[in-house]
């Protein structure tokens, strides 16, 4: 059996499509088109009651029952306890990985989605506030990411389940108007990542409607 991966071509559902191929777990994907409404269905809400991809169902559970689990973060936990991969053992060398998967939870995906949002809003008196305040919040997020990154090869030190979570968002910096030539660290960490044959596979997946 496999893990039934429900999303849509975001940078959320990209982070678990990576850190899939990356742990080389088995996987199925069911594409939920947010932009029809999909993501309201009563049969998914049963899977992700905030109705929001991604979520999954593992029928192989380590108790060996079905288990379905939404949001990005407590997916990416899951797949590290039930590997063991990219996921220290210890508490001491877990600390700075969920450190830094609460960062991209909390800021860099919510305020960067919000840069998404205002460049989309036509009207200029109703776009500048708003596209200004988290424009600016998305650069200083890249420059927190820049300057870990200039004393550490991945955000928690060794690659981990908290680097898929933010190159996730990292991959849209284009979109974010962020060039990563001025983020000279938060570069390196980006080519060494696609670099990486799981990650390359985890972005390549089919994740949407197109034929």
């Amino acid at each position: 059996m496999t893990i039934t991966l429900y999303t849509w071509n975001t940078p959320n559902g990209r982070k678990i499509s990576v850190a899939l191929e990356e742990m080389g777990l088995p996987y199925t994907v069911k594409t939920v088109n947010i932009s029809k409404g999909e993501q309201h269905a009563p049969d998914f809400l049963r899977i992700s009651p905030n109705n929001r991809i991604p979520a999954i169902v593992d029928t192989e559970a380590p108790d060996g029952r079905p288990i379905s689990i939404f949001e990005s973060g407590a997916i990416l936990l899951y797949l590290g306890e039930k590997t063991g991969k990219f996921l220290p053992a210890s508490l001491r060398e877990r600390v700075p990985v969920t450190e830094w998967l609460m960062w991209q939870m909390g800021g860099f995906g919510p305020m960067l989605g919000q840069v998404h949002h205002f460049r989309m809003v036509e009207a200029p008196a109703d776009q500048a506030y708003g596209l200004k305040r988290y424009s600016d919040e998305t650069r200083r997020l890249y420059g927190v990411l820049d300057r870990r990154l200039n004393e550490v090869e991945f955000v928690a030190g060794d690659l981990s389940v908290a680097d898929f979570a933010v190159l996730g968002w990292a991959w849209r910096h284009e979109r974010h108007q962020v060039s990563l030539d001025e983020f000279p660290n938060v570069k390196r960490w980006y080519e060494t990542l696609f670099a990486r044959p799981g990650v390359q596979r985890g972005f390549a997946v089919k994740m949407d409607d197109a034929a």
